[in-house]
């Protein structure tokens, strides 16, 4: 299967004004994600998908293939749905999303997402790490809870699986999941994920990713042992970005 890797970037951030273009080891954030994405050679092909020049210029000067999309997506789902539909990506069949902020996602997360769609298994696909109790209590990490075949069963900021009663806690150690934000998607499961309302499920838990599982659309999740390193967020995210950057190279190895 003909497989497209999208990144989605916008300028739009509040909480790191320009953030696409922060830099990270000299080199503009969404470069630096584009780079990660081409060496990992999941996809056949990367593009950033954006609404804005600037974003395009810097891209393009770096080498990446760039899509441009309409400003008023609400999410970068939707703006990866535009690219399926342009023209020149009509032969793809499948999409994977990593988001424009992940220099250093791991490539276990990317492919296992990219190879549950790609092997027939679920028509949607995503990652999650195993993790120890200690993310339960945070609302910044979401969670994520699967059946024995791996099909997503509910994400949630809340601490789930919730332990009752104080019930033996190694049942729950080894279920304990850390949601990791990539997803592939076949043609048609993008379209009908897009095409969908709001549900009140993402409404409250702000995630987007509970629209398609509340409509009944299967979504498989790879289990890989790495946590996730983060995307950059903040001011503080960029500085640990850029120490991390700078301990790697030193090393003499990507991230």
């Amino acid at each position: 299967m003909k497989t497209l890797a999208v990144i989605p970037a916008r300028l739009g951030a509040s909480r790191l004004p320009r953030k696409p273009l922060r830099l990270v080891g000299g080199v503009p954030l969404v470069v630096r994600v584009w780079e990660r994405v081409a060496d990992l050679a999941v996809a056949n092909d990367v593009v950033v998908a954006t609404d804005s020049d600037e974003i395009a210029t810097a891209v393009r000067r770096a080498g990446g293939a760039v899509a441009l999309t309409d400003p008023s997506h609400p999410s970068g789902t939707d703006r990866i749905a535009e690219v399926a539909r342009q023209g020149q990506y009509a032969s793809y069949d499948v999409f994977v999303n990593v988001q424009g902020d992940e220099p250093f996602i791991s490539e276990s997360a990317v492919r296992g997402a990219a190879e549950i769609v790609m092997s027939g298994q679920f028509p949607l696909g995503t990652a999650a790490a195993l993790a120890g109790e200690e993310i339960l209590g945070l609302p910044d990490v979401v969670k994520v809870v699967t059946a024995d075949n791996g099909r997503a069963l509910y994400f949630s900021r809340a601490p789930i699986p919730w332990l009752r009663d104080h019930g033996d806690a190694s049942l729950r150690t080894a279920l304990i999941r850390q949601h990791i934000g990539v997803y592939a998607y076949t043609r048609d499961a993008l379209a009908a994920w897009v095409a969908l309302p709001q549900h009140p499920l993402e409404r409250i838990e702000r995630l987007e990713q509970l629209r398609p599982l509340a409509a009944g659309l299967a979504m498989g999740v790879a289990t890989v042992s790495e946590l996730p390193a983060g995307g950059v967020d903040t001011e503080e995210d960029l500085a640990r970005a850029n120490a991390r950057w700078v301990e790697l190279s030193a090393l003499g190895r990507d991230a």
